[in-house]
């Protein structure tokens, strides 16, 4: 009996503990986490070009200023507002009524956007250039060069302007022929279509023909009556569209195209200048995405001077990341690749001859950040330390010895000085949601700036607990759980699984989520749910072997990992295997389905958005790289059409779209449901009409809302 008072009186605590505690609502997880409750930061901080020096904008009051500090100054008010327009009418410009955004850290003048035009100010001499007049704001393909001239896109064509002279560079610019914007969908690293020269006169430029790629239906309900908007969509196997690089002169008018040669169907990737503005270099791919050539053209005749180097896989290449000339050696350049299974530097001659590996490890090359002043030390980012780590490193390009800058299991965002001896950097974990520190490159001493407090310290949550569990192939696989708040060792608990498991994202690090997904686990774990995120095989900054292992049979691999997922979670005695949820979008959305119909029975219920489930009905660029065309691949694509497998499903199944999708197009969704409709399957099924690929806006809150709702209604 002892026993027993004793027990309850300790629950009856717990209980209170957690009644005195705020439990988040789904405004929280979705709008405010990134904005009340989102790990306090300061606001635009960059360095003062020429300079040791931070600045950063904040509040004094109800005024803004801008505040700059250094590793060895302490912080004080640098430019107020008033101070700003003193400056704006000394060089003959209209006052801005708020403060607006300022870029200190391009150059000696301060690129200032004002009244809807990008201006350039001189702080010393007070005198102004416009950059971009406010009549080009909210041009598409907008960009300046050096030399001051902007390229836009206007009813489909190309123009390049300077001082309001405005000369239009292309005339049969339409739908079908667009010009000047990213091609290939967007893979291979493509964000832009325009590629201004290092003098800044001379502009490389794509022209994509998709009159050949069919026409795919995506209807405006919107409108009375509804009407169909064609999008061009090239699916897997089919027709695709053709690629073209054109050079155009700005100061003689003169375009070129870019002799890139047979056949019309292959990408053209990572465009770079060399240093003297003589030559374009393009990393062509084939079609079949598993032979690139870097090759070099002449910018003035456009005639093909020579492939510098080629790489071959079994399965295929990826190239994502222009060549990048060293700073004081012209002649040498650094390419990223993962031919050795890890995406690495290397250092060739401007010959295409490779002179050394620069990085060598079990680890991922993951973001270059440039060189210091002298062109000595290259920065670079990499996942060295663990794979769900994010630390800053410098490389000594000439003995190819590297020291690490930032420290600790964290996932740091950092910015160098331009002389390379001072680093902002902004990190976080799960116990720290937010440091920023400057750190001196030669000493590695650090200055804490802002060290911001747990924005959820009143609220009912705990941290996760990250881990690892083997896979059947032996792989170690990353993995996040929240255990229910006020946890229960002696209870058995439902469980939601998050999961994606495809290429170039990976979903547990070793940072601070404060995103939608993060607090939302958050949120169910409040709410009694076991929640556990994982990283697949399939996933990104894992190693080649580790990625191409879903080479022609996506989802497989997958599924395996899943499995050995369930089988620790089984093992655990509060889970509650009997109540367990499934959730993906997108690859994750094709993921839960393709389990959901593979292993019935073991999921309760899932919810999948976004979903693939005919790989046939998804583009060329990302489909094929995966698992060849149709044709080559009938028996990969015919194991990954889930609609011929819909009768096998058991348990409750949730399927969202996005009505607008020009990337998942709906007719995936819908044809899964036909397929059920056959077979006497119930599914459940949830449109947002106006949203694309993902719900946005006030509109998620509603998506999120739907989701719970299915998991507390299904797992009880």
């Amino acid at each position: 009996m002892k026993r027993f008072i004793l027990s309850a009186q300790l629950v009856l605590i717990t209980v209170c503990g957690i009644a005195q505690q705020k439990l988040l609502t789904m405004q929280d997880v979705i709008g405010n986490a990134r904005t009340t409750l989102a790990p306090q930061n300061l606001t635009q901080i960059q360095f003062l070009y020429g300079t040791e020096n931070y600045v950063y904008a904040k509040r004094a009051g109800n005024e803004p200023v801008w505040m700059k500090g250094g590793f060895k100054e302490e912080e004080k008010p640098f430019l107020s507002l008033a101070e700003l327009n003193v400056r704006l009418k000394a060089a003959g410009l209209d006052s801005a009524k708020n403060m607006p955004l300022i870029q200190f850290n391009q150059g000696a003048d301060w690129i200032i956007g004002l009244n809807g035009a990008k201006v350039a100010l001189n702080p010393v001499s007070n005198k102004a250039i416009i950059l971009v007049e406010a009549a080009l704001a909210g041009k598409a393909g907008l960009e300046e060069s050096k030399a001051g001239y902007v390229a836009y896109l206007d009813n489909f064509n190309l123009f390049v302007a300077k001082n309001g002279d405005q000369k239009q560079v292309t005339t049969d610019g339409s739908a079908d022929i667009v010009y000047a914007s990213s091609v290939h969908r967007e893979e291979f690293g493509i964000t832009k279509g325009t590629f201004w020269s290092n003098s800044g006169k001379l502009l490389a430029f794509y022209r994509m023909d998709q009159s050949m790629v069919t026409d795919y239906p995506v209807i405006d309900w919107t409108t009375k009556p509804a009407k169909n908007v064609n999008i061009k969509y090239p699916m897997a196997g089919d027709k695709s569209h053709e690629v073209t690089v054109r050079v155009y002169n700005a100061e003689t008018g003169a375009v070129v195209y870019l002799k890139t040669g047979e056949p019309a169907e292959q990408y053209l990737t990572n465009i770079a200048w060399s240093p003297d503005d003589k030559y374009v270099y393009i990393a062509i791919l084939n079609r079949g995405q598993n032979h690139m050539k870097l090759n070099q053209y002449d910018a003035v005749s456009g005639a093909f001077i020579k492939t510098l180097f080629e790489e071959k896989d079994e399965k295929y290449v990826e190239p994502l990341v222009p060549m990048l000339f060293l700073k004081n050696d012209p002649g040498k350049f650094i390419w990223q690749s993962n031919r050795d299974g890890w995406n690495h530097l290397y250092l060739y001659d401007r010959n295409g001859k490779v002179l050394k590996q620069l990085t060598k490890g079990s680890w991922e090359v993951l973001e270059v950040k440039g060189f210091d002043a002298r062109g000595e030390r290259l920065f670079y980012t990499s996942t060295a330390g663990s794979p769900i780590s994010r630390n800053l490193y410098a490389l000594n390009v000439k003995s190819g010895k590297s020291v690490q800058l930032t420290q600790g299991l964290a996932v740091h965002v950092t910015q160098v000085s331009a002389s390379g001896n001072t680093v902002i950097d902004n990190f976080s974990s799960p116990e720290q949601p937010r440091v920023v520190q400057v750190i001196e490159t030669g000493s590695l001493k650090t200055k804490v700036l802002l060290k911001a407090a747990n924005p959820l310290a009143g609220y009912a949550t705990e941290n996760s607990s990250i881990f690892t569990f083997k896979s059947k192939s032996g792989d170690d696989l990353y993995a996040s759980l929240y255990k229910p708040v006020g946890f229960d060792a002696a209870k058995k608990y439902p469980v939601i699984v998050y999961w994606y498991g495809g290429s170039h994202a990976q979903l547990v690090l070793n940072s601070w989520n404060a995103g939608a997904g993060d607090y939302w686990f958050r949120y169910m774990a409040e709410h009694g749910y076991v929640v556990l995120t994982i990283d697949t095989r399939g996933s990104d900054n894992r190693g080649k072997a580790f990625e191409q292992s879903m080479f022609r049979r996506v989802g497989d691999v997958q599924m395996e990992d899943m499995m050995a997922a369930v089988d620790y979670l089984k093992s655990q005695p509060y889970v509650d295997a009997a109540n367990m949820g499934l959730f993906g979008w997108s690859f994750g959305g094709f993921n839960t389905v393709d389990f959901m119909v593979n292993h019935p029975g073991v999921f309760k219920a899932a919810v999948a958005g976004g979903p693939v489930i005919n790989w046939a009905f998804y583009e060329v660029m990302y489909t094929e790289r995966y698992m060849d065309t149709p044709q080559e691949n009938p028996e990969g694509f015919a194991a990954t059409y889930l609609s011929n497998k819909a009768a096998q499903l058991k348990g409750k199944l949730l399927l969202i779209h996005g009505q607008q999708d020009p990337v998942v197009v709906q007719q995936n969704s819908v044809d899964f449901v036909k397929k059920a409709v056959d077979a006497g399957v119930q599914v459940d099924y949830m449109i947002y009409p106006g949203h694309e690929h993902n719900v946005t806006g006030k509109d998620r809150v509603h998506l999120y809302q739907k989701v719970t709702d299915y998991f507390m209604q299904n797992l009880k």
